[in-house]
C-alpha cells in the first residue's frame, strides 16, 4: 500500500511529529479551550489554525528543500545531495515560530 512512497528515517520522524502535535493538541484543546489572538499573520487565529498553517509551512519549506536539494550541490560546491535533517530542522523551527507569534 505505501510502496510508492520513500519511507527515510526523517519522513518517519516528521509524519511521527505531526501525530504526535495532532494528539497533544487535542488534548490541549480539551483541557484548555482556546481563544482567537491576533499576531503577525494578517488573520486572528486559534492555536489549532497556527498549528495548520504552521504544518502547511514546514510541509512547503520540506518540498522546497527537495527540490533545490540536487542543485544545492552545484551551488554549495558539495560533494553530495544535503542531508533532509537539514529540512527538517528549518521546518519545525517555522512551525514553532509560527505557533509562538503567529
Amino acid at each position: 500500500m505505501f510502496e510508492w512512497m520513500a519511507w527515510t528515517t526523517p519522513v518517519a520522524v516528521f509524519f511521527t511529529c505531526i501525530v504526535l502535535m495532532l494528539g497533544c493538541m487535542t488534548v490541549w484543546e480539551i483541557k484548555s479551550p482556546t481563544i482567537e489572538r491576533k499576531g503577525w499573520l494578517p488573520i486572528a487565529t486559534t492555536r489549532g489554525d497556527r498549528l495548520f498553517i504552521g504544518l502547511l509551512s514546514a510541509a512547503y519549506v520540506n518540498l522546497a528543500f527537495v527540490a533545490t536539494s540536487e542543485k544545492m550541490i552545484a551551488w554549495f560546491g558539495l560533494a553530495q545531495e544535503p542531508s533532509i535533517w537539514f529540512s527538517f530542522v528549518v521546518s519545525m523551527l517555522v512551525l514553532a515560530l509560527v505557533m509562538k507569534k503567529g
